[in-house]
């Protein structure tokens, strides 16, 4: 459990990737095997450059090999596998080079569309890389000819996998090992835009060509009770629309759905592409000019821009039979035509809180 947040304000705190923590545990297991050490700490190197020393919780002889362990540490970041204990188990080989093979808690690719062909253990190129290059310097440390076998492994990592989105991208039996740059970075964006492009890319590999990108829960279950469409075909994309449809120029579908909340529609309406509450609002002001300009007198359109919520606005203007979820999607649409490619076929849906349709725009 990570300490009680300070009342006084402090820089967030990097970790390091289950990449690092891989590096790390297979170097101290391999360098037991060919120098007899048994390490407390793995000093490995970061793609940038940066030499990073890795406390281990343990570094042990195997029947055919050795082990070590390490605890990863996300640092400030809400990741799902701080806290667990990643490992390596490492054997040697007659033959040069590194094998690598899954071990519990570590998945393996079933689907094709990632950046590994099916059958691979859910180790990433940059970590493969990582260990490799570290492998090989302390074989010719140590004028070893040969090659090594390293089972990477994660603690408990079948269960945690069930909160990523590593099942629905075909990746089964656990976590992935990932990084690019060794560390993770508090609050990143950059992880969860990077699974909704592999979210696309599997689906379109495995010939989807109809993905609805929603929001969150509400909206999957409404596209998946409007459409019948399969869970690969979901892409579940939080507040990151824009990376949705930037995605569409480099791998187009023929058809994308949008699904979401009245409310997050409403600012991808006024152009916003991160729909997060950080990052843009709910502009009733509009809301209640849009509402104009389809007949709504003006009380209506002082009532809308009095609302407390976007959920008050929209239902004032429909009692009024204004149909304001559709306006909405329409202008929504438009923001998007402007970007998605025109090959796609793109169409826009608006939910209320209790998941059901509201609007549409074709």
């Amino acid at each position: 459990m990570r300490d009680e947040t300070p009342e006084q304000p402090a820089p967030l705190r990097s970790g390091y990737t289950t990449g690092s923590c891989a590096t790390a545990t297979s170097l101290a297991a391999a360098r037991l095997l060919l120098a007899g050490v048994v390490s407390d700490v793995a000093e490995i190197v970061l793609p940038k450059g940066q030499l990073v020393p890795m406390p281990l919780v343990f570094c042990r002889r195997t029947d055919d090999g050795a082990e070590a362990g390490t605890v990863k540490d996300a640092g400030d970041d809400p990741d799902v596998t701080h806290g667990a204990v990643v490992f390596a188990r490492v054997r040697l080989l007659p033959q040069p080079g590194v094998v690598f093979r899954a071990g519990p808690g570590v998945g393996t690719v079933t689907r094709a569309g990632l950046t590994l062909p099916v059958g691979e253990p859910a180790i990433n190129p940059v970590p493969r890389r990582m260990m490799t290059e570290h492998l090989a310097e302390l074989a010719t440390e140590h004028g070893y000819a040969g090659g090594f076998e390293v089972t990477v492994g994660v603690e408990g990592g079948e269960a945690l996998a069930l909160k990523t989105m590593n099942p629905r991208l075909g990746i089964l039996g656990g976590l992935s090992i990932l990084g690019t740059t060794g560390i993770v970075r508090p609050f990143s964006c950059s992880a969860y835009i990077a699974s909704i492009h592999q979210g696309i890319d599997v689906a379109r590999a495995n010939g989807y060509t109809h993905l609805a990108a929603c929001t969150g829960n509400a909206s999957e279950d409404a596209m998946r009770a409007h459409y019948g469409l399969p869970d690969i075909a979901l892409i579940e994309m939080g507040d990151f629309v824009g990376a949705v449809l930037k995605h569409m120029k480099r791998a187009p579908v023929e058809r994308l759905s949008v699904c979401g909340g009245f409310g997050k529609l409403s600012k991808l309406a006024a152009g916003h592409l991160d729909l997060h509450s950080r990052h843009s609002s709910i502009d009733l002001d509009s809301l209640a000019s849009w509402a104009a300009q389809e007949g709504a007198d003006a009380d209506l359109q002082q009532a809308i821009r009095g609302s407390n919520t976007s959920q008050q606005a929209v239902a004032l203007a429909h009692a009024r039979n204004v149909p304001l979820a559709d306006i909405v999607c329409a202008h929504a649409l438009a923001v998007a035509r402007d970007i998605v490619p025109p090959q796609v076929e793109i169409e826009m849906f608006a939910i209320d809180r209790a998941g059901t349709l509201i609007g549409r725009a074709r």
